[in-house]
């Protein structure tokens, strides 16, 4: 059998409850052609990065399939044909993982780095605290002719 990594992003005015029944629901359709679901994480209510049918925020679910071809054609059907479902995404995998997802495993302090950040300039901070800083405006500055400033 083939291995594949859905996710898909259900409305904002959903409730958890009724996001994991969708799960289910979509879980069951796998199973009814001789697939298995091994994983399903739910990511939670997170923001979007542009508004999706009117939608600022979206609950995220990542579910790892082990199934045929077909389960899968049909699961997606079932998802473009619901209302509920701003977008979804299969891929095909070469495994699936075991461990949780990147967004499962999301810090806080990653929410807050720029792109392309390593923190560098952070950690020089840190390191350098106990030594004094150079004043940035001194008092007593002269200009050129050497009045006060």
């Amino acid at each position: 059998m083939n291995c594949y990594e859905t996710v898909f992003i259900a409305r904002q005015d959903l409730t958890n409850a009724q996001v994991e029944v969708m799960a289910n629901a979509f879980t069951q359709v796998i199973k009814d052609h001789k697939g298995e679901v091994s994983k399903t994480e739910f990511c939670g209510l997170r923001n979007l990065a542009y508004k999706i049918k009117k939608n600022k925020k979206g609950h995220y679910v990542l579910m790892n399939i082990s199934c045929p071809p077909d389960g899968i054609k049909e699961m997606e059907r079932q998802m473009k044909l619901s209302e509920d479902i701003l977008r979804h995404l299969t891929v095909r995998v070469e495994s699936l993982d075991p461990n949780p997802s990147k967004l499962m495993q999301r810090t806080y302090d990653d929410r807050y780095r720029g792109f392309g950040d390593d923190q560098e300039d952070v950690l020089d901070e840190r390191q350098h605290a106990d030594k004094p800083s150079r004043p940035r405006f001194q008092a007593n500055q002269t200009s050129d002719e050497g009045d006060s400033v």
